[in-house]
């Protein structure tokens, strides 16, 4: 069956002749490398960190040639911090403190995913394999996430955050050749609304970098 599948989508690819109307619709994964960005006085960037997503992303061609269009997708994102702010939920309040002293702080996050994209490259109908730059926001929605840190030998976990923010958004840019691509994710949104420490807004935001791969 596989191979009947695979047979019938090189045969429709073959049908294409230089200039058709084409479009770039996608499954995309990446893996990426994550870091807190704006931490509070005091707070140091996360340690090592970690993201993935999946998804599709479904393609607008602008031009005859194809090499200019809009994309909008839908995807699954999680991410994986260590870090240093003790994040804590008492009496259906956030409560924000230093970790300095914690042996394991981590969080984690489920997202839905809506990348929406302007792209750039140098593809026609016959050609699969070239450079592409493609730049725009992503939505991203929480469906889950979890604090942990673990003081005196004691874990403490907690899954509802009330000054988490569920709905975020940042600038992407992901550029490269054929199914390989260097890829950005900077947030333009704080992880946090209406969190202070010690005074001090906190903004703590995402910054994820690595790579992509576009599978047609």
């Amino acid at each position: 069956m596989c191979f009947f599948v695979g047979y019938l989508a090189n045969a429709q690819k073959d049908t294409l002749q230089l200039g058709a109307h084409y479009a770039e619709d996608q499954i995309y994964a990446s893996v990426n490398y994550a870091q807190l960005n704006n931490q509070p006085s005091g707070i140091s960037k996360s340690s090592f960190s970690y993201a993935f997503s999946i998804g599709f992303i479904k393609d607008f061609t602008l031009n005859k040639k194809g090499t200019i269009a809009i994309a909008l997708g839908l995807g699954y994102g999680y991410d994986f911090f260590n870090h240093q702010l003790k994040v804590q939920e008492l009496n259906n309040s956030t409560i924000f403190d230093f970790g300095a002293n914690l042996t394991a702080n981590t969080f984690s996050t489920h997202n839905l995913e809506f990348p929406l994209e302007f792209r750039l490259r140098t593809s026609t109908a016959k050609k699969y394999d070239f450079w592409r730059i493609y730049t725009g926001v992503k939505f991203l929605y929480n469906l889950k996430h979890n604090f942990k840190y673990t003081e005196n030998i004691t874990p403490t976990s907690f899954t509802t955050i009330s000054s988490f923010k569920k709905l975020q958004y940042g600038f992407t840019l992901s550029a490269g050749f054929d199914e390989y691509n260097f890829n950005v994710f900077y947030s333009l949104t704080p992880l946090f609304e209406d969190a202070f420490l010690n005074g001090e807004e906190i903004n703590t935001s995402v910054i994820k970098f690595g790579f992509i791969f576009y599978i047609l």
